[in-house]
């Protein structure tokens, strides 16, 4: 008896609270400044270094460069880059790691689908995806040490 009268004590309480809801699907969620979501990948901004790929904890990510068609520049052009999102951790290493910041993180966490070939993307489909980038990204900030609050 005493237990059923301490689990209607908690549900009495409860029925009385303010009710958190979400119309998620018709108004967009306002992620946090430091969520980590989709990647965003620059291939213009990519030296083929492979530092993602060997940082990458789970080896989600796959990348092949060529030389560059023009003779008088150096070094190497992006010629594949795929994340397989099936076993991506979002961890952020790949973009912390990367020289250029060929490839940011984004606010956005929509992969839902019914077929798990749908979560292997490509490098198309990763430029495509620049909404919702983290403003911390971008190279205008300034690098390292505590950010001061203005």
């Amino acid at each position: 008896m005493k237990g059923i009268m301490k689990g209607l004590g908690v549900t009495l309480k409860s029925m009385t609270q303010k009710k958190i809801t979400y119309a998620y699907p018709d108004v967009p969620l306002k992620m946090p400044d430091r969520f980590r979501g989709i990647q965003h990948f620059d291939p213009e901004k990519c030296i083929v270094c492979n530092q993602c790929a060997r940082i990458c904890p789970t080896e989600c990510i796959t990348l092949t460069g060529k030389a560059n068609p023009d003779p008088e520049k150096k070094g190497k052009v992006i010629d594949t880059y795929d994340i397989n999102f099936e076993i991506c951790i979002l961890c952020d290493l790949c973009t912390e790691v990367c020289p250029t910041e060929a490839i940011v993180m984004t606010n956005n966490f929509e992969l839902s689908s019914y077929s798990r070939d749908d979560l292997f993307k490509n490098l198309e489909w990763l430029n495509e995806n620049n909404q919702n980038i983290r403003q911390e990204n971008n190279s205008a900030m300034p690098k390292g040490g505590a950010k001061k609050d203005v």
